[in-house]
């Protein structure tokens, strides 16, 4: 008689949790959203336009209100687009060259270091087996268990972080 034994690894599996944002979305809610304002009667003669460069949106108006106006304009765009809100980072107008408005829009790129600590602090709470390290600007969440991984998914969903966060590399 012939025994043998299997031995099964128990195989980690993880996820990625990445702040990351799809500048070509952002250019064309921009393209967009700036497209609305040259038809709108409101806008008229407001000089109001808007440009990106790196990870930040620049936008100048004649005035504050036009400029939180188009402001507004340009949410709703990079919504309908399937950018977050809490990717941005909006500054207070601000008075520019030329009796204009400005407002700069930070465009959040990778998790800030002070959020991916607490990140990892909810996940330890949590009391799941599961291991969260920082990577950068992203964090790796290793466990054995497909159903804890989710739970964790669920848990960071469920903490009012006020940044926008993705779950990538599910293996």
């Amino acid at each position: 008689m012939v025994v043998t034994f299997a031995f099964l690894m128990a195989s980690e599996i993880s996820f990625d949790i990445v702040c990351e944002v799809d500048l070509q979305e952002v250019d064309n809610a921009i393209q967009q959203a700036m497209k609305e304002i040259s038809t709108r009667f409101d806008f008229r003669g407001s000089g109001t336009e808007a440009k990106r460069e790196a990870h930040e949106i620049t936008l100048l108006s004649a005035d504050a209100y036009k400029a939180k106006s188009a402001l507004e304009v340009l949410r709703q765009r990079l919504a309908k687009r399937g950018v977050s809100g809490l990717a941005l980072k909006v500054d207070e107008p601000e008075p520019a060259a030329g009796g204009t408005v400005r407002i700069k829009i930070a465009i959040q790129q990778g998790i800030p270091q002070e959020k991916a600590k607490e990140i990892v602090r909810i996940i330890k709470d949590s009391g799941l087996k599961v291991q969260a390290s920082i990577q950068g600007e992203q964090l790796r969440v290793k466990g054995k268990s497909k159903d804890e991984l989710q739970q964790v998914i669920q848990t960071v969903r469920g903490a009012s972080l006020d940044i926008d966060m993705q779950f990538v590399n599910y293996r």
